[in-house]
C-alpha cells in the first residue's frame, strides 16, 4: 500500500468454496454500495486467499485495516458473526479461520515485523458449507448485507475519530 492508503477493507477466502467465500461476497457488496455512496478517499477494497504474506501487503502503512474471513467454530452457528479488534487485545489468538494458515499467522508475523496496520478489526462469519462449489449457504448470504453495514461504520468512525484528532 502506499503512504496515501488509510485504510484496507480485506475479504479472505476462496470463492470456490462455498462459505469460504463470505469476505469475498462482502467486499463485492461494499463495492456495488460504493457506486451509490462512495467510501473516504483512501479506501482500498481487497481480496486475498488468506496468504500471509499477501495479507500483510495489503494492509501495510494502513491506519485501519477491516478484514472479513470466514471461521470454523464448535459448535457452529452458521452466520454468526464475531468482531474482534486488535486494540483491545482480543486477537492474541484469533478464531479459526477456514484456511489452514492465514490471518493468525499473518498477525503474528506482522507483529514481529512491525507491519501491523494502526488499528486491526476482524469480522469472522462461521460457515455452515466449505466444500467445493460457489455459492453461500443461506445463513452466510444472510450475513452479507449487514455485515457491510458493519463494516461501512468501522470507516466512517475510524474517519470521524481521525477528524477529531487532526481538531485537537
Amino acid at each position: 500500500m502506499t503512504g496515501r492508503t488509510r485504510i484496507a477493507v480485506i475479504g479472505v477466502g476462496n470463492d470456490f468454496r462455498r462459505d469460504d467465500g463470505a469476505g469475498w461476497a462482502v467486499v463485492d457488496r461494499l463495492r456495488e454500495r460504493a457506486v451509490e455512496r462512495p467510501l473516504p478517499a483512501g479506501t482500498v477494497l481487497a481480496t486475498c486467499d488468506g496468504d500471509p504474506a499477501r495479507l500483510i501487503t495489503l494492509w501495510e502503512g494502513a491506519d485501519l485495516a477491516v478484514v472479513v474471513d470466514a471461521a470454523h467454530a464448535h459448535p457452529a452457528h452458521p452466520g454468526r458473526v464475531h468482531r474482534l479488534d486488535l486494540d483491545a487485545g482480543l486477537l492474541a489468538r484469533p478464531a479459526g479461520s477456514s484456511h489452514g494458515l492465514g490471518l493468525g499467522e499473518a498477525v503474528e508475523l506482522a507483529r514481529v515485523l512491525g507491519r501491523l496496520p494502526g488499528r486491526l478489526v476482524v469480522f469472522a462469519v462461521e460457515g455452515a458449507d466449505s466444500s467445493l462449489g460457489t455459492g453461500l449457504s443461506t445463513p452466510v448470504e444472510a450475513t452479507v448485507d449487514p455485515l457491510a453495514t458493519s463494516v461501512e461504520q468501522e470507516i466512517v468512525r475510524h474517519r470521524d475519530a481521525a477528524a477529531r484528532n487532526r481538531e485537537r
